[in-house]
């Protein structure tokens, strides 16, 4: 087994963004981007596709992307994953306009952060657990980590733990994890999260968060014994970075490169 490259399509206000994943609330002033594309969220999907990197993941930081969504969805259909407002009510939908699965994050939980099994089961009902990806996003909670959901911004009940990923795997066709509290950073991944997920990893798996170069790749890979894959968000040279090229990416997915 080896790490593979899991590409992203971050939407906010409609446009590709590079967002540090900690200063994401719609209350604050102190929102911090890396990066806005001037190109459609459909360029991102098509190279996508041409590259042959299914998995990916587009992701809708708040209200207002619907329609992007959609348009990266319909270039590679069958090929992304989506996530962001995701309930029982609409996840069907966003498989029908061409998501190979839905994410589901805040919809788990009540306002007060307390886990909502009863949602979890319709979700399941409404679109079967090969179609789920439950996102585990997390922040730092003292020794460990804390899901957290709102865009990261509110930590929950739950703690992300092989007991935890044991409970929900029988729900899901895998599972995504942000470190929110380095993502958009690029000063390295969590190796204590990638090494806790690497030794339990009985359900696909893939991370995100702080990946700055290829190197990266190659330390997830190590620490996550092969079984966990990787997102590279802002370093990446297509979101406006300078720490990872694409076309290395794409070549150490396909093992061309050690």
């Amino acid at each position: 087994m080896r790490a593979r490259f899991r590409p992203c399509i971050d939407l906010h206000e409609g446009q590709v963004k590079q967002i540090v994943g900690g200063t994401l609330d719609s209350d604050s002033e102190e929102l911090r981007t890396n990066f806005v594309s001037e190109r459609p969220p459909r360029w991102y999907a098509e190279r996508y596709a041409e590259d042959e990197l299914r998995g990916g993941h587009v992701i809708k930081l708040g209200p207002g992307n619907d329609e992007a969504a959609a348009e990266a969805l319909a270039a590679f259909p069958g090929g992304l994953q989506v996530g962001g407002g995701i309930r029982a009510d609409n996840a069907a939908k966003w498989l029908e306009r061409g998501a190979s699965h839905v994410i589901a994050t805040s919809f788990l939980f009540d306002s007060d952060g307390r886990f909502l099994e009863s949602n979890l089961d319709k979700l399941v009902t409404e679109v079967g657990r090969e179609r789920l990806v439950i996102d585990l996003s997390c922040r730092r909670d003292g020794d460990g980590w804390r899901v957290a959901m709102n865009r990261w911004q509110t930590l929950t009940e739950l703690p992300l733990s092989s007991a935890s990923l044991d409970n929900l795997s029988s729900s899901c066709a895998e599972f995504l994890i942000h470190a929110a509290d380095v993502e958009g950073k690029c000063e390295g991944v969590d190796r204590e999260l990638v090494s806790l997920l690497g030794s339990w990893a009985n359900t696909p798996v893939t991370y995100a968060g702080g990946a700055r170069h290829l190197d990266d790749f190659r330390l997830v890979d190590e620490v996550g014994r092969g079984r966990v894959d990787l997102t590279i968000g802002s370093a990446l040279d297509i979101f406006g970075g300078d720490g990872a090229r694409y076309a290395d990416c794409v070549a150490f997915h396909r093992g061309e490169i050690p």
